[in-house]
């Protein structure tokens, strides 16, 4: 590997373990060449969010992602040099040629990220889970291509599995985040569920709106989630020992987040609910260690009343 596409690596990951904890947590697990291709997916997916949630104008904001999709399609046709300017650029174009990476679901993340500039709300959980599967479900499969499956394997039925297994994390992202993204001015929870269970007005406050049954809205959407984290965990005995000590470390820091999310809702109102440093590092343990994989082989993983 030549000096340059190595600054360009160190870069990403210097990103990565800045701005992805519960990222970088996993990762850690995976040998050099993978660890750093997923540094680099995560630094170009940083990218992209941070033009969506920063402060430019929509339609700057519209145009920068075209030019993040212009880089993309530079990366699909072995357009990057390695004296590249761009670091992510640099990474991202060595990780493609390393890995069978499906780069059209960065496509997908921009798709995703758009949505949210354009300020786009969702009636049904049909409608969100396409928004989902943009900017998680997506970054799941392209992350399927740096893993790979072990041999014999299904990889369509792999590719499915990592998809519904982001869909898993993305649900458990807004379930934590409904009080920052009221603040933003964006809603993520489809209206119909909102309305059924009394809380249209949104949550602009540390207290649910009055009247509501903001522990029923919660538990329904907590259900939802906990069913696609049992078809996602399915992809854990596909993969190699440590892509899915990966996977399952990732996977379990969010699961145990949900079922912390599901023992107090309203915590999620008050502030931002997270785990503390040493249970994410017994989750890697635990994943590094094959637990959870083994737990899928023989039926779907649970979280026990001491683990959440």
């Amino acid at each position: 590997m030549s000096g340059q596409v190595l600054a360009a690596y160190r870069y990403c990951e210097t990103v990565t373990g800045h701005e992805a904890r519960n990222f970088a947590y996993g990762i850690r697990l995976l040998p050099t060449s993978k660890r750093q291709a997923m540094s680099a997916v995560y630094a170009f997916s940083r990218r992209v969010d941070d033009i969506g949630d920063g402060v430019l104008p929509p339609e700057e904001k519209l145009r920068r992602l075209e030019e993040a999709r212009a880089l993309v399609e530079r990366v699909d046709a072995g357009d990057v040099e390695e004296d590249d300017t761009d670091p992510v650029a640099v990474a991202l174009a060595d990780s493609a040629r390393r890995f069978p990476i499906p780069l059209g679901g960065l496509g997908e993340l921009i798709d995703g990220v758009q949505m949210d500039v354009r300020g786009e709300s969702y009636e049904s959980w049909d409608e969100l889970a396409v928004y989902c599967r943009c900017v998680a479900g997506a970054i799941g499969r392209v992350s399927l291509g740096v893993f790979g499956t072990v041999d014999g394997h299904d990889d369509a039925r792999a590719a499915e599995y990592a998809d519904t297994l982001g869909l898993a994390l993305q649900l458990t992202n807004i379930l934590r985040d409904v009080r920052e993204d009221a603040a933003n001015g964006r809603t993520y929870l489809p209206s119909a569920d909102l309305a059924k269970f009394g809380c249209a007005e949104g949550f602009h406050s540390a207290t649910p709106p009055a009247g509501s049954d903001f522990a029923g809205l919660v538990e329904f959407e907590v259900r939802r989630a906990r069913s696609l984290f049992a078809t996602g965990y399915r992809l854990l005995p596909l993969l190699d020992r440590r892509s899915g000590a990966c996977v399952a470390a990732m996977a379990g820091i969010y699961r145990r987040l949900l079922e912390r999310i599901a023992a107090e809702p309203e915590a999620v109102l008050r502030g931002r609910v997270s785990l503390p440093g040493r249970e994410k590092a017994y989750v890697a343990v635990r994943g590094l260690a094959g637990l959870d994989a083994r737990r899928t082989a023989a039926g779907a993983p649970r979280v026990t009343r001491g683990e959440a």
